[in-house]
């Protein structure tokens, strides 16, 4: 168990127009110049953008995993212990946080991919 800081930002190469820039103690993500996350190699965690429900959710199930980074007036931000959760649950915390972040024509570029790769893998029907 346990996603390795390599493997958090080779989950942020799936997304469009993310950039990332250091801020000293810790490396902003952005996606077309909007934040939605936060890296801290020293401690190995990263901070995530998230609704509020999902930040408490998030918090009072899994403690050890999860702490409260803040809370603005629509979001509640969230950190998360890289050592202790699971690849495909950061990559859905990751496409969340960035579908919040997002301008629509992203989300629609980003659903259209989902979309299309759904059905390249669907068997075919028989008539």
């Amino acid at each position: 168990m346990g996603v390795s800081i390599d493997e958090f930002l080779e989950v942020l190469k799936h997304f469009p127009e993310i950039t990332m820039s250091d801020g000293g103690e810790w490396t902003s993500v952005k996606v077309a110049g909007n934040g939605f996350g936060y890296l801290w190699e020293r401690t190995e965690t990263v901070g995530l953008k998230a609704t509020i429900t999902e930040q408490r959710a998030l918090v009072a199930e899994r403690p050890d995993v999860f702490e409260v980074q803040f809370t603005t007036s629509q979001f509640g931000w969230v950190v998360v212990h890289l050592d202790r959760i699971e690849l495909d649950e950061l990559t859905e915390l990751v496409t969340e946080a960035w579908c919040l972040t997002a301008p629509k024509r992203l989300l629609d570029a980003h659903e259209s991919r989902l979309v299309a790769r759904s059905l390249a893998v669907q068997p075919p029907t028989s008539a």
